[in-house]
């Protein structure tokens, strides 16, 4: 009997186990056939999602042809400012020979700059303002000069007097916008390259700082040929950067500032360790943010706004058109006719000094319209204001810094090929309450996929550097630790 079994269950076994041997060889034809096929799947979604960048490119912006491949100067030159008894006495005698219009009564600074309040102005610069002394004061950080794409650039490079054992010193290039200037970062600076010596209790981050002048602003040359935006400013920049020996770093800007380290992140973010910014440009308007327009008055929550940004944003027609239309008359005439109204402002003092300073009454605080003074100095000194008007002056810049807006607009903004790229890099907004316009998180994460802090700052306007330092530094300080601990 068992002998008739044996053979049997003997064929059973070797049946079960090439079925077996079947099994497991079916399982890794299909174990391999799924990871190809995921393989593929992960391939196309790379491919689909790859980070869009702008391309680098190059230019020319000096006068003539270019030269050839290795001819210009890449040398890093000391620069100093200097001035003369002729500059000043021509200044002067310009403004004994003012004219001025009366204002009408209780006008304030409605109509834009009180004239009876520039006479005093006026007055404090001719009679009081050393202007040798600030160029003292202007110099007592380390200026430079080189030469890219056939322009001279102008920058201050700050390195930090002492850095603590094991500590490493982080790169960061600030960016100015207009109409202010490369010293408007001069009360930051320090809070940035020594912040334990100035209390700021995140010591364990310390900066080196590199503050560029825009080409066509202060003692950066002016572009002698059409077309200078601010992609050919984000080239420029990182061109200078790696001049300077960086290969990463860390970027800040606000009004030209913003889109131009913006431009820098989407061009190479490679290079791009961090982006912080005190002004977002939110150029998307699509069916999404005209829902969460139409929403966020009445349920924020469902389109992603806080309290605070429908404090900010609504209503919305009063603060994102009328009181934007009411800032931006200046903006029309410099992205059309610059070289017209520049005109006079370059042969006048006292023009190009109310041109300038009414901006930084309104956009420092919108309710300084009511004030007969503008507010000016309750935020600012007087002397400082006027060394900003005098780099203007002094520089003939103000023609080639007004341009800059006929090249930046000289398309539809939301078909430049910035419009169309996002910015993966690490981002810090600093949303400061009485600037221009107000951009939530939710609006600007369509442009910003990385934001890794938002701070609704507690007081400030447009010129967050000059006029909040200390607010401004800590949020730096904040957000690139952050981005060093990730």
């Amino acid at each position: 009997m068992w002998q008739e079994f044996l053979p049997n269950a003997w064929e059973s076994i070797l049946s079960q186990i090439r079925s077996v041997e079947y099994s497991q060889k079916n399982a890794v034809l299909l174990s391999a056939a799924t990871l190809g096929a995921g393989g593929v799947l992960v391939y196309w979604l790379r491919s689909r999602y790859k980070i869009k960048t702008i391309e680098m490119g190059d230019g020319w912006w000096g006068s003539g042809e270019r030269l050839l491949k290795g001819k210009e100067d890449e040398s890093i030159r000391p620069f100093k400012i200097e001035t003369s008894d002729k500059e000043i006495e021509d200044l002067h005698r310009r403004l004994d020979q003012a004219r001025y219009a009366p204002p009408l009564e209780g006008a304030a600074f409605h109509y834009g700059f009180n004239s009876s309040y520039l006479r005093k102005v006026v007055s404090y610069w001719r009679n009081e303002f050393d202007w040798r002394e600030k160029v003292k004061v202007l110099n007592k950080y380390p200026h430079f000069r080189t030469t890219i794409e056939g322009i001279e650039i102008h920058f201050i490079h700050v390195k930090p007097s002492y850095v603590p054992h094991g500590q490493v010193v982080q790169p960061l290039l600030m960016v100015h916008g207009w109409p202010g200037s490369f010293y408007e970062f001069y009360k930051i600076i320090p809070l940035l390259t020594e912040p334990a010596a100035h209390g700021l209790t995140e010591s364990d981050v310390v900066f080196e700082i590199i503050c560029p002048s825009i080409p066509g602003y202060g003692f950066s040359e002016a572009p002698r040929q059409k077309g200078f935006d601010s992609i050919a400013t984000a080239r420029i920049f990182h061109k200078l950067m790696n001049r300077l020996g960086f290969k990463k770093y860390y970027l800040q800007g606000g009004d030209w500032g913003s889109r131009i380290t913006t431009n820098m992140a989407q061009m190479l973010p490679q290079s791009v360790k961090g982006l912080h910014l005190n002004l977002v440009f939110a150029s998307k308007l699509g069916l999404t943010r005209m829902i969460s327009v139409m929403l966020g008055a009445y349920v924020p929550w469902l389109v992603g706004l806080s309290r605070e940004d429908v404090q900010r944003v609504y209503p919305f027609v009063q603060k994102n058109i009328y009181e934007l239309l009411q800032e931006s008359g200046y903006l029309h005439i410099q992205a059309t006719k610059p070289d017209t109204a520049g005109c006079g402002l370059n042969d006048s003092p006292v023009g190009l000094a109310a041109y300038i300073l009414e901006k930084f009454s309104t956009w420092t605080d919108k309710s300084f319209r009511h004030k007969d003074d503008g507010g000016l100095e309750s935020k600012y000194s007087l002397d400082e204001l006027l060394t900003n008007v005098m780099i203007y002056w002094v520089t003939s810049s103000i023609v080639s810094s007004m341009r800059y807006y006929k090249e930046n607009f000289a398309s539809d903004p939301t078909l430049d090929a910035d419009a169309r790229v996002g910015v993966y890099v690490p981002t810090g907004i600093a949303a400061f309450p009485q600037e221009l316009v107000h951009t939530p998180r939710a609006w600007a994460k369509t442009t910003f996929k990385n934001i890794v802090t938002y701070s609704y700052m507690p007081r400030g306007g447009h010129f967050a550097a000059f006029e909040e330092p200390r607010l401004l530094a800590q949020d730096i300080l904040h957000f690139v630790r952050k981005v060093e601990r990730l």
